[in-house]
């Protein structure tokens, strides 16, 4: 089942914040994210219903088997793509706000196929 973008980058979120904090809270994400408590309230209900996250009595966001696959897939093309682009000459001075953005635009738009080359290709050389 194909999710929206926003979705997937709720989920890259709660993954990056889980390794690096160790726990995960709405207000986490909102911050992380830059939007308001609310739009993550909608979206952390939606990831429930859709059983690709739990959320625990104290608050606490867990991601399910469904989301961890998502989140993790989408994490493995933006670190990749980021590296890939500042290889190619991004500046990493200006990759946060070069790379990483443009990364994050292509990582929900490429294909399984198209990913799996640029891996293959750019692992050989």
């Amino acid at each position: 089942m194909k999710i929206q973008e926003s979705a997937e980058n709720y989920l890259e979120t709660i993954l990056v914040l889980k390794k690096k904090n160790g726990v995960v809270r709405s207000i986490d994400i909102a911050n992380d994210l830059g939007v308001s408590k609310p739009s993550v309230s909608v979206a952390m209900k939606n990831l429930r219903n859709g059983e690709y996250i739990e959320m625990d009595k104290e608050g606490y966001i867990t991601l399910l088997d469904k989301g961890r696959e998502i989140a993790e897939k989408i994490y493995e093309r933006h670190t990749f793509l980021t590296d890939w682009l500042t290889s190619i000459g991004v500046d990493p001075a200006v990759a946060a706000e070069t790379a990483e953005a443009d990364a994050c635009r292509i990582e929900h738009v490429i294909s399984a196929e198209t990913f799996t080359a640029m891996k293959k290709t750019l692992k050989t050389k």
